[in-house]
């Protein structure tokens, strides 16, 4: 299994590595016996899907999902939960903006909870003190899809009536992409597509208002804590150079990881105990 770790492995091997009998076993003893194959089968759907992920150390790939398995949150990227996103060779946790959107509702404290685009036409009106937004809304979805987005809007209410709305224009969103994501910048400097940020704005703005709101306003939940120091957003911290932000991101959540797996794969298991 030593040699299997160490190695940077296309999705083959990397089913290979995750069903060997080793790593079953962990995950077994941290995830339940009756659950390790479903968390198993929907990793491995998760690497298929990926080859730039495919291509990570197998077991930053494992940290990353069991972070996601610790907040009962489903690998799966069409319900965009959480996603598993490739840094180099490594693997990090990061939240959706449906991540955040089921743990606050499972507080039970939120009584509407939404993120949402907003188009060009659409808001007439938003007073930033009493936050009251006026909104001609485009009822026609295929309309609404393909016009201009001009920012973005976040809201709650609590069940004991208290309200919150957090508006952010289009120019707010981009200039915190472009403070906040390296990956981003050298996306528009080299016309590449590696960062979230270029391939799905409109789901990294929605997180990103999302998080804002509730860390700032919201009930956080120990679930919600835990997701918000988890995520490896492209938004922890400004950083002068690109390399030096993804080692940075790699270090943080593998940190926030080893909490989870409690040194999960960095030794033999002897005799079925883990060492230490």
């Amino acid at each position: 299994m030593a040699n299997l770790t160490n190695t940077i492995a296309p999705a083959k091997q990397f089913s290979a590595y995750i069903t060997t009998n080793a790593v079953k076993n962990r995950i077994n003893a941290i995830v339940g016996g009756r659950d390790g194959q479903r968390f198993i089968t929907s990793i491995v759907s998760a690497v298929n899907a990926n080859p730039n992920l495919a291509a990570c150390d197998p077991n930053t790939i494992v940290t990353a999902a069991l972070t996601g398995e610790s907040l009962k949150l489903s690998p799966s990227p069409q319900l965009g939960y959480y996603y598993i996103i490739p840094y180099g060779n490594k693997a990090t946790f990061q939240m959706g903006y449906r991540g955040y959107v089921q743990l606050a509702m499972r507080t039970g404290q939120y009584k509407r909870i939404n993120v949402t685009p907003i188009k060009e036409g659409e808001l007439t009106g938003y007073n930033r003190i009493t936050e009251d937004m006026e909104l001609t809304p485009i009822l026609d979805g295929e309309k609404w899809r393909e016009a201009k987005t001009v920012g973005y809007a976040g809201y709650f209410e609590y069940h004991n009536g208290f309200r919150k709305l957090m508006y952010w224009s289009m120019a707010e969103m981009m200039a915190h992409a472009k403070r906040y994501s390296q990956a981003y910048n050298s996306d528009i400097k080299y016309g590449k597509s590696n960062s979230f940020w270029t391939t799905d704005f409109d789901g990294m703005a929605c997180k990103t208002l999302l998080r804002q709101l509730l860390s700032k306003w919201g009930i956080m939940s120990t679930e919600l804590v835990k997701a918000y120091e988890a995520d490896s957003e492209e938004g922890a911290k400004p950083q002068p150079d690109h390399q030096q932000y993804i080692d940075n991101s790699e270090a943080e959540a593998e940190a926030e990881a080893s909490e989870v797996v409690d040194g999960f794969f960095e030794t033999e298991p002897t005799n079925g105990k883990k060492s230490k």
